[in-house]
């Protein structure tokens, strides 16, 4: 504890200090916790709406008649509005501030989710789901860039890969609630479900969400906004002179993404985008594929797919890949994830004999894979400027999204070549290790120039 002078002498000592330095002087506050809170949720319902379409697969076919195939636009349709709200959200809120767009997304792809369950036919819901993975991908980058400006530097990459980890939750989460509510009410009551609470949350998020006081500063906001959401930071009263504004930056739309593919920032920004879409090539590759690709190799149906429901599981360890990020270089953190993934790919591809073994090394990548994948959101948030943070992020999620799709594609034009398990898996190393020395070279390169 302090004592009433020491906290005297450091309540002095936050005059003319940054608004960042004045966060990083103060213990996380109650208020802090607060707003974590709210975007927990927010990821979590984004988790939850983004997996949607995937439990309602077999309902979907029983009641309309449908073939697997004509599914794969539903399937689809959220990934590709998740890159294109990705790609156009960022700009916008470097410009207009995080809360809005959070806020209204949040709404947006509430009320399309909403109506989802009142279509009629398949061609109705394939259109729904594209409106709500615009808003899921505008939600998402937004909500981590928010979270990571109240953070104290210090603790940024944990508590920003503890905030990430609320997406497989709430994906995990869905199934369950699925599961219970399809049998006594149907397919349409998850979307109803999935609709209505991300609505109410855009109303606390209006409500008592603040708008990013680093934001607000860079921006040239009002200094007595600023002031009055530092003194709930800080638990006392925060004078305008107690801190500096920078030199009011004036945003244009492109500003955001002008920067990031800078000279400065150019090497950096093609690293993470490469790391993220090589990454989600290997995760959608074996979420779409794994189960097939078991069961090819003589493994039994029930089997395989508890098998393939290993991978997905280790998100929750990207809260110890934070923890490692805020104490070593991040960089060669997430490096050495993506290299242990492609190690375990290869092993996974050799390890077909006995299950418990192929199970335990498929557990092992897919902890491995999700640490590394969810921890290039915090990477990306230390990396770029208040200015361009948001794109930045948004960017790099709407680039990697893409390599979702193309790693389904991948997968089966390996097949029509005759690739068999063991080369199929070899192959997707190749991009965990393609993935790792892109951030070795970020490392090596952009980085120094800061």
């Amino acid at each position: 504890m302090l004592s009433a002078l020491e906290m005297e002498g450091q309540d002095r000592a936050t005059t003319n200090l940054s608004v960042q330095t004045l966060i990083n002087t103060h213990p996380f506050s109650r208020y802090q916790r607060v707003i974590f809170v709210i975007c927990f949720a927010i990821v979590l319902l984004d988790g939850f709406d983004t997996a949607a379409a995937g439990f309602l697969a077999v309902s979907l076919q029983h009641e309309w008649g449908i073939t697997k195939q004509a599914l794969a636009p539903v399937l689809s349709a959220a990934l590709i509005g998740l890159s294109i709200g990705s790609l156009f959200a960022g700009p916008i809120a470097d410009k207009y501030g995080r809360k809005i767009v959070i806020g209204t997304s949040v709404c947006f792809f509430g009320l399309t989710c909403l109506l989802s369950a009142f279509v009629d036919n398949l061609d109705q819901l394939v259109i729904l789901r594209l409106l709500t993975g615009l808003g899921l991908g505008a939600a998402l980058p937004n909500v981590v860039t928010l979270m990571s400006e109240f953070c104290p530097d210090k603790s940024r990459s944990f508590i920003t890969n503890t905030l990430f980890c609320g997406f497989p939750l709430g994906a995990a989460f869905g199934g369950f609630i699925s599961a219970w509510m399809i049998p006594h009410w149907g397919w349409r009551s998850v979307l109803i479900a999935g609709g209505l609470f991300p609505i109410l949350l855009s109303i606390i998020v209006f409500t008592f969400m603040p708008e990013s006081v680093r934001f607000m500063a860079t921006a040239g906001r009002s200094s007595k906004k600023i002031a009055v959401i530092l003194s709930k930071i800080t638990s006392r009263e925060v004078l305008e002179s107690d801190f500096i504004i920078p030199d009011k930056v004036t945003n244009s739309i492109s500003a955001g993404l002008s920067l990031i593919i800078s000279r400065r920032y150019i090497v950096g920004t093609l690293m993470l985008w490469l790391s993220y879409f090589m990454g989600l090539s290997i995760f959608y590759s074996l979420i779409n594929w794994m189960p097939i690709l078991l069961r090819d190799i003589g493994i039994k149906a029930e089997n395989a797919s508890l098998i393939s429901a290993l991978f997905p599981l280790g998100g929750i360890g990207a809260i110890f890949f934070g923890w490692l990020m805020d104490r070593f270089n991040p960089n060669i953190v997430v490096a050495t994830g993506y290299a242990l993934t492609a190690l375990l790919l290869y092993v996974i591809g050799h390890s077909s004999d006995t299950n418990i073994y192929l199970m335990l090394c498929v557990f092992a990548g897919g902890i491995m894979m999700n640490m590394s994948q969810v921890s290039l959101a915090a990477l990306a948030a230390a990396f770029y400027p208040t200015q361009a943070r948001v794109t930045g992020i948004s960017w790099m999620l709407g680039i990697g999204r893409f390599g979702g799709v193309a790693g389904s594609f991948l997968i089966a034009e390996l097949i029509r070549l005759n690739f068999n398990f063991v080369g199929i898996l070899s192959s997707l190393s190749l991009a965990g290790l393609i993935a790792a020395i892109a951030l070795i070279v970020k490392h090596l390169t952009s980085d120094m120039a800061h």
